[in-house]
């Protein structure tokens, strides 16, 4: 018997949004191997949402280039889809620029950490 996952697992090690995913999908236990096989073979809806979203959060903050976190200080709570994402891009907020700077400090001084200790 293969072991099954919850959709909001799988939606997750697909990257996308759980809600914008096909009924079907959003409601039945899903195994590792079909998770598998959606991304060997991904189905219509499927390369639709990966190329046009909506986005989860955790991949609206990688294309931004911020964090998860600066998302929620920034007030950003919905998903976004690839053009509002590619308007915020194409002319950038005083948010999104400040969080950009944060973020590239957090992640010079992670560099920084483990340079030291490794």
């Amino acid at each position: 018997m293969s072991q099954t996952m919850k959709p909001i697992t799988a939606a997750a090690k697909l990257g996308i949004y759980l809600p914008a995913a096909p009924e079907g999908f959003q409601t039945t236990p899903i195994t590792r191997a079909e998770v598998d096989q959606l991304r060997a073979d991904p189905p219509q809806w499927l390369q639709d949402l990966h190329r046009n979203g909506p986005f989860p959060r955790d991949v609206v903050a990688q294309k931004l280039g911020i964090s998860r976190s600066g998302l929620t200080r920034a007030g950003v709570t919905q998903a976004l889809t690839a053009d509002e994402i590619g308007e915020l891009l194409a002319d950038p907020p005083g948010w999104l620029e400040a969080e950009r700077d944060t973020h590239r400090q957090v992640l010079a001084e992670k560099a920084r950490a483990k340079k030291a200790t490794g």
